[in-house]
């Protein structure tokens, strides 16, 4: 087998277990007794790029420097490993531990893309999201979290209840930025929190 071969051989192979993604479902929406289907991880990683996106234009236009690149791929991969590990709810990672959690991702995603060129690459940019290294990562992180509330906020408008406790993070988020960066994400936070009391206020009225 040609080297080429082998190469394009790795590339359909890591193609096809990412595919996973697209029909794995985010487990907290499961628990919370929504439907199957409601939402895959790859819908959410789509969500995280477009708001990591939104959010970086918006600091670029302020002077403040951000590798965009490094940012959207960060974005995209953050839940690769997920293809191998399950989307693991809150709960569970409780009883896990934060730790043993972010070991079997790493190790997951080490795996998966082995066979690949780039894997330093993609490792390094897992483990810099993992560890909040660099602005883009805390920006992908806050955009994690975004998504969430905006789903999160979607639903509830649908007629959905018992999500209150996806809120918290929206009142308690640190996510170690500063200047612009932290007022960015602070007025986005209020806005979704200023959207949501709306939606609360009309159920009451109801």
């Amino acid at each position: 087998m040609s080297h080429t071969t082998s190469s394009n051989s790795a590339l359909v192979s890591a193609l096809v277990e990412l595919q996973r993604l697209k029909r794995l479902d985010r487990t907290g929406w499961s628990l919370r007794g929504l439907p199957a289907g409601t939402e895959s991880v790859a819908a959410h990683s789509f969500g995280v790029s477009v708001t990591a996106m939104l959010l970086a234009d918006e600091l670029v236009s302020k002077g403040i420097h951000i590798d965009v690149e490094q940012l959207l791929r960060m974005a995209i991969l953050h839940d690769w490993a997920e293809a191998r590990v399950g989307d693991m709810p809150r709960t569970a990672a409780t009883y896990f531990g934060a730790e043993a959690r972010k070991a079997a991702e790493s190790a997951a995603l080490a795996d998966m893309v082995q066979c690949l060129k780039n894997r330093a690459r993609y490792q390094s940019l897992h483990e810099s999201y993992e560890e909040r290294k660099s602005l883009e990562a805390r920006l992908v992180k806050a955009a994690d979290v975004i998504d969430l509330l905006v789903q999160v906020l979607a639903f509830e408008r649908a007629g959905a209840r018992g999500l209150d406790e996806f809120w918290e993070v929206a009142k308690s988020g640190d996510f170690k930025l500063e200047g612009d960066a932290q007022k960015l994400i602070q007025d986005l936070l209020a806005a979704l929190l200023e959207e949501r009391r709306n939606i609360v206020a009309t159920t009451h009225v109801l």
